[in-house]
């Protein structure tokens, strides 16, 4: 059978792929389209495979609240590099994900490979026609959602710092700016309360250390322990960071005075804890010069 120019074209348009994979599948079905289909989606799921290994540091952080503001998620989608993390197919990926994860509210991320995202496709599959189109490993990494009385708000720093803030009372104007402050500051948790006992302990233990050496009576080491844990739950607590808007007031003093009070927050950045690969960037790009 001839292989007709709207034959490629309309196999490079269900597939995504080039022109000459689609022409070479085409030929070797013998210009049956329902095969090649087929034959390019097996093709393309080995491709993923073999890129599975290789580090996704880069991508994006994106965000869906639902329309009451009760409902909401933070998740982060990531690829190989933030020239892939910017195109339109990476993006519209990412986006799709954040809103099924909002309307199925999958427990964790292997549950939400498994929902459908485009037709009979699950999410998986679409993540793997992705690489095998793209050419870069692509995950779905994390996500955080939430559920609430109050409202959620959200803030976006670029793709690469996403925040979300469960704020009860206030107005839409104070949950961007505490959003925006989450970003800035990245505070460990609400206040004393949410701070981990772990993390309590061995601030304690490095102050008490410090402070025996100054070899002054226990009272007064006790004394010097308890100031300088204060002063370390402002730095990292976020109603006891001066805010960063109006540095003259913590952020406590700014929703005091709004009759509001955070129920909790997340946040999220691109490529945090992942090591990363030290290449050239420059042998990079021959070698995906030489493999094109």
């Amino acid at each position: 059978m001839a292989i007709t120019a709207a034959l490629v074209k309309e196999l490079r348009e269900r597939t995504g792929s080039g022109m000459m994979e689609c022409k070479k599948a085409l030929v070797e079905v013998d210009g049956d389209i329902e095969a090649a289909v087929e034959l390019m989606r097996k093709k393309g799921l080995a491709k993923a495979d073999k890129k599975a290994d290789r580090v996704a540091a880069e991508g994006r952080i994106v965000a869906a609240v639902s329309d009451d503001k009760r409902q909401g998620v933070l998740a982060e989608v990531n690829c190989e590099t933030d020239f892939v993390s910017g195109g339109d197919a990476f993006r519209e990926f990412a986006d799709a994900v954040a809103r099924l994860i909002l309307r199925e509210q999958p427990a964790d991320v292997n549950a939400l490979l498994e929902l459908p995202l485009e037709g009979e496709k699950n999410v998986n599959t679409v993540r793997q026609e992705l690489v095998a189109r793209i050419g870069e490993n692509i995950q779905v990494r994390r996500f955080v959602s939430f559920s609430t009385e109050g409202s959620l708000h959200y803030y976006l720093h670029g793709a690469r710092i996403g925040v979300m803030v469960d704020l009860q009372g206030g107005d839409e104007q104070l949950g961007r700016d505490l959003a925006m402050h989450v970003a800035a500051t990245s505070p460990v948790s609400v206040d004393e309360r949410g701070m981990p006992a772990e993390v309590l302990e061995k601030e304690r233990e490095i102050l008490r250390a410090q402070a025996l050496e100054s070899g002054k009576p226990a009272d007064i080491v006790d004394r010097m322990i308890e100031g300088r844990m204060k002063k370390f739950l402002k730095e990292i607590t976020l109603v006891g960071q001066p805010f960063v808007k109006d540095p003259d007031q913590t952020v406590g003093d700014l929703l005091k005075a709004a009759g509001a009070r955070v129920n909790g927050f997340a946040r999220l950045e691109v490529g945090e804890g992942i090591e990363k690969e030290q290449g050239n960037f420059a042998e990079e790009v021959m070698a995906q010069v030489r493999g094109s």
